[in-house]
């Protein structure tokens, strides 16, 4: 249930206590040269509504707001067609869609994030720290979260790769170019590592086109199962929700 596709007597009608609102966040920035620049929106959808799925047996409404696509994303800014905000951006409009929510007497807020640039994760601790609905916000970066993902997410070099690829296949694969995708080397230089290195941008990363991992091992079929695991990681944090 998308917010934007319903009229809003409906979404008036839905009960404060049993709904979860979800906000899908992405970012529109550099994906190799083989998949969309909204490829962490495509995901975040994805997730979110996994996690629509996955609350109804808990007798648990979910409402998909609008994906946020504008966001810092610093370390894909030095290639064409990445929109990077900055951070005081990125936090007044999360700011002030706490207040609109709950204006409308919303209570709980759960967030789909797949864009993990250090600067726009460090912004969205920062956002929910003392936010007005409560949230939950299962950080793929954990050690126990990432242990539940796949083998090339918990290597760290999972940016376009054969982990998001696989994602984007599922939902979107008119988005993609296979052939640009087996063409292309695997690139097993780890993000983690970069960024503890002090890193500050793909190039330096060791990704000169964007891309880590094995873009050419993406698949329709991974990319469902990750997007369920994805949407149940949401869920479980959505419960432990006093």
């Amino acid at each position: 249930m998308h917010w934007r596709q319903v009229p809003y007597s409906e979404i008036e009608a839905l009960d404060r206590h049993t709904t979860v609102l979800i906000l899908p966040i992405g970012a529109i920035e550099a994906h190799g040269p083989h998949l969309p620049t909204g490829t962490d929106g495509v995901i975040s959808e994805g997730m979110a509504e996994a996690a629509v799925r996955q609350l109804r047996p808990h007798g648990l409404t979910g409402l998909v707001l609008p994906t946020l696509d504008f966001t810092v994303a610093q370390f894909a800014r030095n290639f064409v067609g990445t929109l990077s905000f900055s951070a005081a951006t990125v936090l007044a409009l999360l700011a002030d869609l706490g207040q609109i929510l709950t204006g409308q007497g919303w209570q709980k807020l759960a967030v789909a994030n797949s864009h993990l640039d250090p600067a726009h994760l460090a912004c969205l601790r920062q956002a929910f720290a003392n936010y007005p609905l409560q949230v939950a916000f299962p950080d793929l970066t954990r050690g126990r979260l990432a242990r539940q993902l796949t083998p090339e997410f918990q290597s760290g070099a999972c940016h376009a790769g054969q982990f998001e690829g696989s994602m984007v296949l599922a939902r979107q694969p008119q988005w993609t170019r296979p052939a640009v995708a087996a063409a292309l080397p695997d690139n097993p230089h780890s993000l983690v590592d970069a960024i503890r290195e002090g890193k500050s941008h793909f190039g330096e990363a060791g990704g000169p086109h964007a891309y880590f991992g094995s873009p050419r091992q993406a698949s329709a079929c991974e990319g469902e199962v990750s997007l369920e695991t994805l949407g149940r990681l949401l869920v479980e944090s959505v419960l432990q929700l006093a």
